[in-house]
């Protein structure tokens, strides 16, 4: 297999590239650092993050709408990766998600007692496979992407090591996600072997002609198994509750904003691209039947599930299962051949992210040593003694349940709609239950929110103060109303 490579494939990776080096170099410099202050690896991976968001921007200005850049191409194989403006929104999504995850990590190391320095290198290799992700044109580079971020999350998970629910939490995500590479890699294989081809840009025309039909279906429904680990979708969301409340909170919100954008960016370049058309997605064995369903049964188990926890974080994985059903309604809109369900899935991670990492970090900083805080009980009168994180707290609960004018509430409105552009209105029934469903979600957010503003405090609230969490806990809200108030201009630029 020979590639052609030039100078310039480079400059079109730099976002990757400076992900995966400064997290190479962050991991050594660990070596450097006797004492428990990490703020110089802090600094250097927000830097990085940021460069990596900057260097993205610059490669979506250079772009013109729909253009593809293949790189690292192969007469047999096509592109290893492709440069579009897709690619490029998604990996500044992934950056700045990263750059926040490591801004709000070091004061709940330093509060609960896992200052581990490798983990902002491990954090950085792992959102470099996200970029892979992002720009993958080829089934191999969608492997590579995958293991690459789940590696790194799987370790991260397990950094609170004297803690054996962050242990267990560790133990139960690589169990699962071991078992969906499994899945994965066959129904990767089996659709090389249909298609004869790699490449996600001509496996479309290929499948369609595939004179092996039956390797397609079955390698169709294993992906969907596969993605539904990766996304906790229901019913294979069993890992997902455990996971995210033994964690460490930093690192569960990197799991569910980044973690699951990355992985539904990888089913629409794979469904979408390589899936998509006017034939796969159709009929009584197109994969837009049974996903569609799995959506419909995500998001009415996740919703009602969360209605019945107490302890936050599983609240909020529930409540994230949930969005990972809305998700797949956008992405079945796509295949079905909506042509505004691209941009509004990319709209509704970026509003769905914001949200996700303002709650985990509000949920870290009310999160002491002595008392962590994790039931909904233990916030009871928290607007009395921080009213700002209350209203933080309670502006990414409303966009969580799409109350305008949070971005929330336009990233509903835009994925459904999209969903009702669809031929015939097949997707009629799914936008019905999801309004439906979104109705309820609010009787579990606004439990919180009755707790924090209308039941006195059982005690003084101890605080985990740093710059950077106080930051997060600041801009996060600007955003989301911002995302809710000029949705427009953004969806104008996901188009």
């Amino acid at each position: 297999m020979s590639f052609s490579f030039n100078a310039g494939d480079l400059a079109w990776i730099s976002p990757f590239l400076i992900l995966a080096v400064t997290g190479m170099l962050l991991v050594l410099a660990e070596a450097f650092f006797k004492g428990k202050d990490h703020t110089t690896l802090t600094g250097l991976a927000v830097a990085g993050s940021l460069a990596a968001a900057i260097a993205a921007i610059i490669i979506y200005r250079q772009l013109a709408p729909g253009e593809l850049h293949p790189i690292f191409s192969d007469a047999k194989s096509g592109a290893m990766l492709v440069a579009d403006r897709f690619g490029c929104v998604l990996t500044v999504l992934f950056a700045l998600t990263t750059a926040v995850t490591a801004l709000i990590s070091p004061a709940h190391q330093r509060e609960h007692g896992w200052q581990i320095g490798e983990f902002f290198g491990i954090l950085l290799l792992s959102a470099s496979g996200m970029v892979i992700l992002a720009q993958a044109a080829n089934l191999i580079t969608i492997f590579l992407g995958i293991e690459t971020m789940s590696i790194g999350v799987y370790v991260m998970c397990a950094m609170r090591r004297t803690s054996r629910r962050s242990n267990e939490a560790a133990m139960k995500y690589f169990i699962i996600g071991a078992f969906a590479t499994g899945f994965l890699m066959y129904g990767l294989a089996l659709l090389y072997g249909a298609s004869g081809t790699l490449s996600i840009l001509n496996m479309q025309a290929a499948l369609v002609h595939s004179a092996n039909p039956g390797l397609v279906i079955a390698g169709t429904f294993l992906l969907i198994v596969a993605f539904g680990f990766k996304i906790a979708a229901v019913p294979f969301h069993m890992w997902a509750p455990d996971a995210y409340e033994g964690a460490p909170t930093p690192v569960t919100a990197f799991m569910a904003a980044a973690v699951k954008s990355a992985a539904i960016a990888a089913m629409i370049r794979l469904f979408g691209m390589a899936l998509g058309g006017d034939i796969l997605p159709f009929g009584t064995l197109g994969w837009a039947s049974p996903l569609i369903v799995v959506a419909g049964i995500t998001i009415t188990i996740g919703n009602i599930s969360a209605v019945r926890q107490d302890n936050i974080k599983r609240m909020l994985a529930y409540s994230s299962i949930s969005h990972a059903g809305v998700l797949l309604v956008g992405l079945c809109a796509m295949g079905l051949g909506s042509s505004s369900a691209q941009s509004s899935l990319v709209y509704y991670l970026i509003s769905y992210s914001v949200a996700t990492m303002g709650a985990f970090a509000i949920v870290s900083y009310i999160g002491s040593k002595g008392r962590e805080r994790l039931l909904i009980d233990d916030w009871a009168g928290l607007a009395t003694q921080h009213p700002g994180a209350a209203l933080a707290m309670t502006i990414c609960l409303l966009s969580f349940g799409g109350i305008p004018p949070t971005g929330g509430f336009f990233a509903k409105f835009f994925l459904f709609k999209s969903a009702m552009d669809v031929w015939n209105g097949q997707l009629l029934w799914i936008v019905v239950l999801g309004v439906v469903n979104s109705a309820i979600s609010i009787y579990y957010y606004l439990r919180v929110v009755t707790a924090m503003y209308f039941r006195e405090p059982t005690q003084p609230f101890t605080v985990t103060r740093s710059p950077g969490l106080l930051f997060v806990i600041a801009l996060v809200p600007l955003l989301i109303l911002e995302l809710g108030i000029m949705p427009g201009w953004w969806m104008n630029l996901l188009s």
